[in-house]
């Protein structure tokens, strides 16, 4: 839905090792006011319903902090292994800088929601597998883990267009690698937003909320993905 007027994703910042973070942000991922004004819409009409007041939520590639910025809850805490990110955290959130697969500053059991938009696409799978490994002695029992990110199978002309994208996932795909590593998929909504938002028009809250609640998503090439450790499930 190209009248939001913005680009959707909050971090894609996991790139190479042999990059430079900073020429990434300079370049393809630079700061643009709108995203604010969409993602403060996201959070209100969607995603603040599954945080509660004594929450702790973990956005994992922060970046810019739209998502956890906005995020009402106990704790915040965000994580980056760009330096720059933390400038952009409003007071109250905990950063740390570091690799998206090291999460050995969490104490186990401390994390009741974690999220990631527009993040795994760009770091191999094996770190992916070990971020859902970690997480499942972080998060407390009920936790869980929620994925934006784009849907190879609607977005496969652009998929690329961003050159650190190395990891390709379509829906499926990603349900089945969250369960192949222990985890029980909750919800999949394949087509939850379009993969970007970058028209120049207007940027309205209103029709963001007013896509969210349409049952036909047009353009819609992001999907949304909620998981939980199996061994929660096993133990309820």
């Amino acid at each position: 839905m190209e009248t939001f007027a913005a680009e959707l994703s909050t971090n894609t910042t996991q790139t190479s090792k042999a990059e430079p973070v900073d020429t990434y942000f300079d370049t393809r991922f630079v700061h643009d006011e709108k995203r604010e004004i969409v993602w403060r819409a996201l959070v209100r009409y969607h995603f603040q319903a599954l945080i509660r007041p004594e929450h702790c939520v973990l956005e994992l590639g922060s970046a810019y902090g739209h998502f956890i910025n906005n995020i009402q809850a106990a704790r915040r805490v965000a994580l980056d292994q760009w330096p720059g990110f933390t400038e952009f955290m409003r007071p109250g959130v905990e950063t740390h800088v570091g690799d998206v697969s090291d999460l050995g500053f969490l104490g186990n059991r401390s994390v009741d929601f974690a999220f990631a938009s527009n993040l795994f696409e760009h770091v191999s799978q094996e770190d992916f597998a070990s971020v859902l490994r970690q997480l499942k002695s972080k998060l407390r029992p009920g936790g869980s883990i929620s994925l934006l990110q784009p849907n190879y199978r609607y977005a496969y002309k652009e998929y690329f267009d961003d050159y650190t994208h190395r990891t390709v996932y379509s829906h499926i795909s990603m349900c089945d690698f969250l369960e192949a590593n222990g985890y029980e998929v909750m919800s999949c909504a394949s087509r939850f937003l379009p993969y970007s938002m970058k028209s120049s028009r207007f940027v309205s809250p209103l029709l963001i909320r007013l896509y969210l609640m349409s049952p036909w998503k047009f353009q819609g090439k992001q999907m949304l993905v909620q998981a939980r450790p199996r061994t929660q499930v096993q133990a309820a």
